[in-house]
């Protein structure tokens, strides 16, 4: 009896392990990305088929900089608002997320109530800070994946994740992270951002500025977008601006 059993958990971890090398297998060499910048995403993709559905030409400003051209204010407010842990973490931040959820819901709530909102969104709002999800894992589901919502995607995500942060520095996952995220319907990366927004070259962007950027990412079309919930938007902005001293900053080149 114990022979059969121990013989069917052989095969089950088998099964899974064999499972889990052919994903590794069939999933993009991140290492292509050390030299070559994506021509399109996984989700700049979605976008574009959307609008085709509604009947509409796709939109997409995107312009392409480098790290060194895109401020460190807004290197830094991205981090404060989205990965606090970046420099530091393998590509995973479980320690982080409760906490993040925790303290950015209690100041999310408390502001509310100073202005006298009561927003039904706070308390399940774990988006108003990023804990959750690292800039790694949010690169690897933007480039590659769809935002369905299953163990099989969130395994392959940690897959990609593992080998992106073994393939690129931290300056390069960045780098990336910053030219391909969206920012509102049609505008991509930092530079067309910095641009639409504030018309100026994302290299000059101040801490005010950059944190206003920052504090829309989570959800640029909807709940952070300036012109429907300009409120909310400040809110993050301002709790973004007091994390920003404390953010360490990757190190290195490349």
């Amino acid at each position: 009896m114990w022979r059969g059993i121990r013989y069917t958990l052989y095969a089950i971890s088998g099964i899974a392990l064999g499972g889990l090398t052919f994903e590794a297998a069939t999933l993009p060499r991140t290492s292509a990305l050390r030299d070559q910048n994506p021509a399109t995403t996984s989700m700049i993709e979605v976008r574009n088929r959307e609008a085709r559905a509604n009947g509409a030409e796709p939109k997409r400003v995107q312009i392409w900089v480098p790290l060194e051209r895109i401020s460190p204010q807004l290197q830094r407010a991205v981090l404060a608002g989205e990965d606090t842990n970046f420099a530091t973490h393998h590509g995973f931040d479980y320690e982080a997320i409760q906490k993040a959820y925790d303290q950015a819901q209690k100041e999310a709530e408390k502001e509310a109530k100073q202005e006298g909102e009561n927003d039904s969104w706070l308390p399940n709002m774990p988006d108003f800070k990023r804990g959750a999800s690292t800039i790694s894992q949010q690169l690897a589901k933007n480039l590659y994946l769809s935002s369905e919502r299953s163990f099989m995607r969130k395994g392959q995500e940690a897959i990609i994740t593992y080998f992106m942060e073994r393939s690129l520095s931290k300056r390069r996952i960045l780098e990336i992270y910053l030219n391909v995220i969206e920012w509102g319907d049609g505008i991509y990366g930092a530079e067309a951002a910095s641009q639409d927004y504030f018309h100026k070259p994302a290299a000059n962007l101040n801490a005010r500025e950059a944190a206003f950027l920052s504090a829309m990412i989570p959800n640029p079309r909807t709940v952070f977008n300036p012109q429907i919930n300009p409120r909310r938007v400040a809110r993050r902005q301002r709790i973004i601006m007091r994390g920003m001293p404390s953010v360490k900053m990757p190190q290195g080149t490349g």
